[in-house]
């Protein structure tokens, strides 16, 4: 009985926690899109302060980005990139900076996080290409592949992925690993989980989805395209990689799919499936989310050895 009650508790509890986050996240989201970033910003400005760390903006051939880095000495040899969420139709380095600053703090590395151009006014490839102009941006200031951790959340987790699979399909040298928040791996919206946690989900919808979708993919793109939908990319020799999603969202089924095929191509993949969270939970400002980025510090710090 008393197992039962704390059982009882803690979903009222998740329910409530849920409920509030949608109704946060209502007020950031606008049928403008412009407005709809501008929110974006604010939230990030607010939740992002963290006295831990610095910030120093950066140019990068025209393009925006900076630096967040750990205000104490700290590790230098190893940095990570970062490609920020929002569906490549919002977001930016400083909306990601909730996440930014929990990253640098708790791995004590250096990391940079760029402003990739937006769609539906730059539609793909344009995002792919930022991306991969900040890699060779690292390069060009000495660092080796193997010295770059990549992470990303929601699309960035597509688009950390999809880079990753363009240098290897290029024949250059790979990153040392990646981290994927909640990654977004399959436009064609295979997954059971867009039905099954369609009702639960407080974050995404599957409109919002298609939405996202039109406005990206405009070119006639297949969207089983593995640098549209990773999750059919050939893995083969990929980097470790760590998968960190929540059990009531929506891209479920896209992280848990990535983690098999990771798994069936050999690669060294570990995933976490987080009970009562949502989609980039790490973005709150509650335990659970600092308690995920120390798990992607151990991640990082495993593989970089």
């Amino acid at each position: 009985m008393a197992i039962l009650d704390k059982k009882n508790k803690w979903e009222t509890r998740n329910q409530n926690l849920m409920a509030l986050v949608k109704r946060v996240h209502d007020r950031i989201e606008n049928n403008d899109i412009e407005r709809h970033r501008l929110s974006q910003d604010k939230f990030g400005e607010v939740f992002g302060i963290n006295r831990e760390v610095k910030i120093t903006p950066v140019m990068i051939d025209g393009m925006p980005a900076e630096w967040v880095s750990a205000n104490r000495p700290h590790m230098k040899k190893t940095v990570i990139l970062y490609c920020h969420g929002g569906g490549y139709a919002t977001g930016s380095c400083i909306y990601a900076r909730t996440l930014t600053t929990k990253l640098a703090a708790s791995t004590s590395m250096d990391v940079l996080c760029f402003d990739y151009r937006l769609s539906p006014e730059h539609p793909y490839p344009a995002a792919h290409e930022d991306a991969l102009k900040a890699w060779d941006y690292l390069m060009l200031l000495g660092y080796g592949a193997n010295e770059v951790m990549i992470a990303g959340d929601s699309a960035g987790g597509n688009l950390a992925l999809s880079l990753t699979l363009r240098l290897k399909e290029t024949k250059r040298f790979l990153p040392r690993g990646l981290v994927l928040m909640s990654p977004w791996t399959d436009m064609t919206m295979s997954g059971k989980s867009y039905e099954t946690r369609a009702a639960i989900d407080p974050i995404l919808s599957k409109d919002y989805i298609k939405n996202a979708i039109s406005a990206y993919v405009q070119n006639n793109e297949k969207l089983n395209d593995p640098y549209i939908s990773p999750l059919f990319g050939d893995f083969t020799n990929f980097p470790p990689t760590y998968i960190q999603v929540g059990d009531n969202e929506i891209f479920l089924s896209d992280a848990t799919a990535l983690y098999k095929k990771l798994l069936k191509a050999g690669v060294h993949a570990k995933l976490n499936i987080q009970k009562g969270m949502w989609h980039v939970y790490q973005m709150s400002p509650f335990k659970a989310a600092y308690e995920a980025m120390e798990r992607n510090a151990e991640f990082i710090f495993g593989i970089c050895r």
